[in-house]
C-alpha cells in the first residue's frame, strides 16, 4: 500500500504540530511556508520542506499539489491569504481540503466556498478547558455527531472498589466502557513518574481502582449523569 502524502500550508505553532505528528505516523509530508528560517527549523522532520507563496497558484503546481491526499491550510492570522489558498486548491482539485477558520464568520465565508473541512483550533481548546473546569473528572474528550462523545475520565468515587459488573454502565447509564487505563510508574531520567496505560477491555469482574481512568462511550446527558451520582 502506497503511503498516503500530506502538505500543510503555514508552519506556525498549529501547522508546525499537524506536520510533525503526521510525519511521526510514517505519512509523507510536505511543509509549505513563505518563510524560510520556519521553513529550515522543520526541515529534518518532514520529508519535504518548501519555501513558496502558497497564493501563487503556479508555486503550488509546480510541488504538484494536487497529487496529495489532502492539504491542511493553516495559515495563522492573514484570513485573505487562507481564503486565496484555499481558493486555489480548490480550483486545483485538490482530493481534500482542511482550512483554519477564527471565529464564525470566517467559517461561514469558508463554507460558502466550498470548504467542507474546517479547523477552529482556538475555539476548540477553549471548549475543552471550559468543560475541564466544570467538570474536573473529565480529563478529555471527543466530541462526536448528535451530542455524543468518547470521555476518559477520572475513576468516580462511589465507583471505587466496584467490579464493572456492580457498576453497570449499559443497563444503569446507557453507557459502553471502551477501555480502562491502569496508572503505571515508570522511572525516566533518574524520576519516577506515573503514567496511565491502556489495559485492553477490562470483563465484569474487573475491580475498579482510585487511580484508573475509563473511557466510556455515550450520550453527554449520560455521561453528565453518570458523573453527578458518583463523583
Amino acid at each position: 500500500m502506497a503511503t498516503k502524502k500530506y502538505a500543510v500550508i503555514g508552519i506556525g505553532q498549529f501547522g508546525k504540530a499537524i506536520a510533525k505528528v503526521l510525519s511521526s505516523k510514517g505519512f509523507e509530508v510536505m511543509a509549505i511556508d513563505n518563510n524560510e528560517e520556519i521553513v529550515d527549523s522543520i526541515g529534518e522532520d518532514v520529508a519535504y520542506a518548501v519555501t513558496l507563496d502558497a497564493t501563487d497558484k503556479k508555486a503550488l503546481q509546480s510541488q504538484n499539489i494536487a497529487e496529495f491526499d489532502a492539504v491542511v491550510v493553516a495559515i495563522g492570522s492573514d484570513f485573505e491569504k487562507r481564503l486565496l489558498c484555499s481558493s486555489i486548491l480548490l480550483d486545483l482539485q485538490v482530493k481534500r481540503i482542511i482550512t483554519r477558520a477564527n471565529g464564525e464568520a470566517q467559517r461561514i465565508i469558508l463554507q460558502k466556498m466550498g470548504i467542507t473541512e474546517i479547523l477552529s483550533p482556538e475555539e476548540e481548546v477553549g471548549v475543552i478547558v471550559a468543560e475541564r473546569l466544570s467538570n474536573p473528572s473529565i480529563v478529555s474528550y471527543l466530541q462526536l455527531p448528535d451530542d455524543y462523545r468518547i470521555a476518559e475520565i477520572i475513576s468516580p468515587k462511589n465507583c471505587i472498589n466496584k467490579t464493572f459488573g456492580e457498576i453497570d454502565l449499559r443497563d444503569k447509564y446507557k453507557l459502553s466502557l471502551i477501555t480502562l487505563k491502569k496508572e503505571i510508574h515508570v522511572t525516566r531520567g533518574g524520576k519516577e513518574l506515573a503514567e496511565h496505560h491502556i489495559m485492553g477491555v477490562p470483563d465484569s469482574k474487573q475491580i475498579l481502582e482510585a487511580t484508573d481512568r475509563l473511557l466510556i462511550f455515550g450520550h453527554i446527558k449520560d455521561i453528565d449523569r453518570f458523573l453527578q451520582i458518583n463523583t
